[in-house]
């Protein structure tokens, strides 16, 4: 079942199969990053229900990650008689309890649809970050900062600088503003039909990715030719991004009608 080590390997390899079962045999430490986002609460169906095992799951990801490898595990949480599950926590708990450091605890906004419930409309998911010992990669998104170049004569500007450099409260020369900065944890796409991808056909899928989310947590964590699993590939957005990216990819995905979908979507990249 593993042929990357074989030459003349494919970038894509799809799996059709429970992943609780299919992780057992990937060999350890073969494996540099997972990203996945797995069904949760009622809100997304696995194995004609909402079961998954994340103690087997996270015990498994860790023995086949590398050394530094990353998991991003996007998740949210099922509001039940007024009440939030909080499963997401119990996840990012089991995982730590099984050797991860939580890195980093992400959020990934999204625009909502107006509800008529009795609270602020539900508009993220949770963007955990686990990873086996320190992150051997770390390639930061930037953005531009809101004041950038050079801001002269201080004294006459100080509103604006010390919106960016309070430092600069005591210098009267010429100082220079950093262009960008390394991107905050909480991310905003814009979702749902040709937003999320341009490919219509993944939208058979209840539960797809942006494909710039994917993009940038692979460019983020991951480099050129490095090993990217989701063991819920659902449409394979996560194979198609790491495939533009120059990756290759692992999905598992125990659905046979997503399975038909990802091959139709991903062409003749695959295994």
């Amino acid at each position: 079942m593993f042929v990357y080590q074989k030459q003349g390997y494919k970038m894509i390899e799809i799996i059709h199969g429970d992943c609780h079962l299919e992780l057992l045999k990937i060999p350890s430490e073969s494996i540099d990053m997972v990203l996945t986002s797995p069904p949760y609460d009622k809100l997304r169906e696995y194995r004609g229900n909402n079961t998954i095992d994340v103690n087997i799951i996270s015990t498994q990801l860790y023995r086949i990650l590398k050394k530094g490898g990353v998991v991003v595990w996007i998740v949210g949480d099922q509001t039940i008689n007024g009440s939030e599950s909080l499963s997401s926590f119990r996840q990012a708990i089991q995982f730590k309890e099984n050797g991860f450091n939580v890195h980093d605890t992400m959020i990934y906004k999204k625009h909502s649809m107006p509800m008529t419930h009795r609270r602020y409309e539900q508009s993220f998911e949770y963007m955990f970050v686990f990873s086996k010992g320190k992150p051997k990669t770390f390639n930061p998104i930037k953005e531009l900062c809101k004041y950038s170049g050079l801001v002269k004569n201080y004294k006459q500007n100080v509103g604006a600088a010390l919106e960016v450099n309070h430092k600069l409260h005591n210098k009267d020369k010429t100082s220079a503003i950093k262009k960008d900065r390394i991107k905050g944890n909480v991310w905003e796409y814009s979702v749902g039909f040709r937003n999320s991808t341009n490919d219509v056909i993944a939208f058979n899928h209840p539960a797809i990715f942006p494909e710039k989310l994917v993009t940038d947590h692979i460019l983020s964590w991951s480099n050129v030719d490095d090993i990217i699993l989701d063991p819920f590939a659902g449409s394979g957005t996560t194979l198609k991004i790491a495939r533009i990216l120059n990756r290759k990819s692992i999905g598992i995905e125990i659905n046979e009608d997503y399975i038909k979908l990802m091959k139709e979507r991903l062409g003749d990249s695959i295994i």
